[in-house]
């Protein structure tokens, strides 16, 4: 069924909720691989960079922000891994999926409301209309 589910994750509460979604699905088929991926915004990251002592202390407090949803996957004893890419999210996510043999996509929904969604796009929407494979988003 699902050989390779990915999830995006931010840190937020709704990546939280992405994460349980994907857990479940993983938990029904056998020999899935879950791969979380945080991306590290690009405009973001500068002011990161500029105020981090190391890049390891850089490359740790990313890591920090989504260590609730690798517990998740650690308790339903899942198989994980964690890829940390910079960019601009949507389009990070997509790449990511479409060239990596990705067999769902799990996002969090942000909540915007739907003039914000309408004006901005949400990051959700944006990897929903270009990924090859289906797409879940957890509100």
């Amino acid at each position: 069924m699902y050989n390779h589910i990915l999830l995006a994750a931010d840190g937020s509460e709704n990546a939280l909720r992405a994460a349980r979604e994907a857990a479940k699905i993983a938990k029904l088929c056998s020999h899935t691989v879950v791969t979380v991926i945080y991306v590290a915004h690009f405009e973001k990251s500068k002011t990161e960079v500029l105020y981090s002592s190391s890049a390891e202390t850089l490359f740790l407090e990313r890591r920090k922000k989504i260590t609730l949803v690798e517990q998740v996957f650690k308790d339903a004893q899942i198989q994980y891994k964690v890829e940390i890419l910079k960019g601009i999210p949507g389009p990070e996510i997509v790449k990511y999926a479409n060239n990596n043999g990705v067999d769902l996509v799990v996002i969090g929904s942000r909540g915007l409301n739907s003039l914000q969604e309408m004006v901005l796009g949400s990051v959700s929407h944006k990897v929903m209309k270009r990924v090859n494979c289906p797409a879940l988003i957890v509100k």
